[in-house]
């Protein structure tokens, strides 16, 4: 089926979510009556206040917290951890430090790909889209932050998986290449477009310049207040939007919506 061809009920819906915790004996409610529909391939960001419930609704989609009230359906079925269609990346690398850059993305491939030549095939090819592939025996005490950020967003995309989680992935790098390793993930999932990416993001040029959709939540309980469409043409290039306006009045736009 094609992206064109597909429905709703192949993506993500999640209907009258409702979320919890118990801290101390205290309820403290995270999400309240969270209502949303993500089709195939479309890009997402969520947006809001620190603590607001973005990452417990990441948590749910990718199965690591159950949805207390409500229903989440990914293509039809509930989350659940270790789904082979759905990957998450961290805001930390989470590399294994004595493993090679090779090496890590092959740990998570060989999960999927049995054989081993078009494993190391697909690994030089996703080395050289995010600019390492000089790197691939280097180990992660080797490498910069912002290496490491590229080898786990390399194999978060090597898995080709239906669903990617990315959570505040660029929050630990400078500005200029946080920017550069937004126009490698831009470039990746360009590449898979029946992909469909959930990204938690405090920044929202990051949100803007990568989404085709921003949800704005509002402080805790966390519900949905704004659902923003993102009409910037693609292929985008991060970089080249930081000098167009329309950027820039999209941005001020959901300043004011978390303002409200």
């Amino acid at each position: 089926m094609s992206i064109a061809e597909s429905t709703t009920s192949d993506g993500i819906q999640v209907r009258h979510l409702s979320h919890d915790y118990q801290r101390d004996g205290t309820r403290i409610e995270a999400l309240s009556d969270v209502n949303l529909k993500v089709p195939v391939g479309e890009f997402i960001s969520l947006v809001g206040a620190s603590g607001c419930g973005k990452t417990t609704l990441l948590d749910i989609l990718t199965g690591l917290l159950q949805a207390q009230d409500g229903e989440v359906l990914l293509a039809g079925e509930a989350p659940a951890a270790g789904r082979a269609d759905t990957a998450r990346m961290f805001a930390r690398d989470a590399l294994m430090p004595w493993r090679t850059a090779a090496q890590n993305i092959d740990f998570a491939l060989a999960t999927r790909v049995a054989d081993a030549k078009q494993r190391a095939e697909t690994i030089r090819t996703l080395l050289a889209a995010v600019g390492l592939e000089e790197f691939a025996d280097a180990y992660p005490g080797q490498l910069s932050q912002g290496m490491r950020q590229r080898v786990a967003l390399a194999r978060t995309f090597s898995l080709h998986s239906q669903f990617v989680m990315l959570d505040e992935p660029f929050g630990a790098v400078d500005a200029m290449t946080k920017i550069s390793l937004q126009d490698q993930l831009v470039a990746l999932w360009e590449r898979t477009p029946s992909t469909t990416v959930v990204l938690v993001t405090h920044d929202l040029g990051e949100a803007v310049a990568l989404s085709d959709r921003v949800i704005v939540m509002s402080p805790r309980p966390g519900r949905i207040v704004a659902d923003v469409a993102i009409d910037l043409p693609r292929p985008r290039s991060v970089k080249a939007l930081q000098s167009v306006r329309q950027f820039h009045d999209l941005v001020a736009q959901l300043w004011d919506r978390l303002g409200e």
